[in-house]
């Protein structure tokens, strides 16, 4: 049963709204259906340095803030603000919480957004969090910011602060409840959900199966995602040499050093693919794989792939992190390549490869509606709570 809930306005510090959907921008459309959002686009926890690739998100910064405010859906505006991507020095945090806190200020007159809530993905927006003239903020936690190999040094400190500032602390992990919960006791576990009417048409014999993956032959190993650093490639390589019959098919965009696969002629890294066509892929795919590294990162992570995969309807084969051992018999753990080819060679014996129906329809309770409904549920808990208080803490 619906709840009936006032509508309010939403100031939401995240990644860039043009990225492809993450936990960040599934929430967001999810409250916009009742509440207005304005999406402040990325103030990131990285380094700055002096890469190619750093360079071109600067050029794509000014070209986003000449755009000024833009409304991208119903209820849901994007800003690109300017500020200065150093957030150590006390100068330097003074003037990035003026630059930034007078943009924002800017863009919630035109919008006639009044007491707000602030709900921060980033621990680098702190400084400016508590200044907005809030009503409530809210921090949502899906990672361990601070374990990124590129995180600035001053992303701890700033988390403590935002954690301090915080009336309703959301986490996806039981580890990252475990840590925050020590610094504020509003801090509360809800999981990841997942686009499930999105990707269970992976399961559907009406999707067809993308090009790319039609002549490979089977089985095909899949991995879909950003290919980053926590991704165990020297392992997937092992597999794919250990195998070489089967496939290891990897779509994403990659983000770190490709030469430990470079060499091994049954792994294709296609590169990335829209949204849109993932399930195409899902399709495609035999069995899906989750090889990340164990790390402090990973550790506390609830990997969003994990849900996808499940909702596709896909056997899972998966690094042994705590969250994915909490799915139980929907997923098959593996620290080894030794362990994937054995529980892969099981699948292929039992004949349970490929998308199935039945699987996807496990985790149908696991959307991204249900999530955020249980969400403003604890928000609505939080809210009233705070009511005869002093409002949002604020860091003035």
């Amino acid at each position: 049963m619906e709840v009936d809930r006032p509508s309010r306005n939403v100031i939401c510090f995240a990644n860039e709204w043009a990225s492809d959907p993450l936990s960040k921008k599934q929430v967001m459309l999810r409250l916009a259906r009742r509440h207005r959002v304005l999406w402040i686009n990325s103030i990131n926890n990285r380094r700055p340095s002096l890469t190619r690739k750093d360079f071109r998100r600067v050029v794509e910064k000014l070209r986003n803030f000449k755009s000024g405010l833009t409304q991208v859906r119903e209820n849901i505006w994007v800003l690109s603000p300017i500020y200065l991507p150093f957030h150590g020095h006390p100068l330097v945090r003074r003037l990035n919480r003026a630059l930034l806190g007078r943009q924002i200020r800017r863009s919630m007159s035109r919008l006639g957004f009044e007491r707000p809530i602030t709900w921060a993905f980033t621990p680098t927006s702190a400084d400016v969090v508590g200044t907005l003239g809030e009503t409530f903020v809210v921090y949502q936690c899906a990672d361990e910011y601070s374990a990124f190999n590129d995180a600035a040094q001053e992303v701890r400190a700033r988390e403590s602060d935002l954690l301090a500032k915080a009336g309703l602390v959301l986490v996806c992990s039981s580890p990252l409840l475990a840590s925050k919960q020590k610094v504020n006791p509003r801090t509360h576990l809800v999981t990841h959900g997942v686009d499930y009417q999105h990707f269970r048409r992976a399961a559907d014999d009406a999707t067809p199966i993308a090009p790319e993956l039609r002549e490979l032959p089977h089985p095909i190993l899949g991995f879909h995602g950003l290919i980053a650093d926590w991704v165990n490639l020297p392992l997937l390589a092992q597999v794919a040499r250990l195998r070489p019959e089967w496939s290891v098919v990897l779509v994403g965009r990659p983000d770190t050093d490709l030469r430990p696969v470079q060499s091994t002629p049954n792994v294709h890294v296609l590169g990335h693919r829209p949204y849109d066509r993932l399930p195409e892929y899902l399709r495609g795919f035999d069995v899906a794989v989750l090889p990340f590294v164990v790390n402090e990162l990973t550790l506390s992570s609830n990997p969003l792939k994990l849900r996808e995969y499940l909702a596709a309807g896909l056997p899972v084969v998966a690094a042994p992190l705590p969250e994915v051992a909490r799915m139980g018999d929907l997923v098959s753990l593996a620290a080894t390549a030794e362990d994937y080819v054995r529980q892969i060679t099981r699948l292929i014996e039992t004949k349970t490869l490929g998308p199935s129906r039945q699987r996807s329809e496990r985790v149908a309770n696991e959307s991204w509606d249900c999530k955020v409904e249980e969400i403003e549920r604890l928000l609505d808990e939080a809210m009233a709570q705070q009511v005869g208080g002093n409002g949002a803490r604020s860091s003035r």
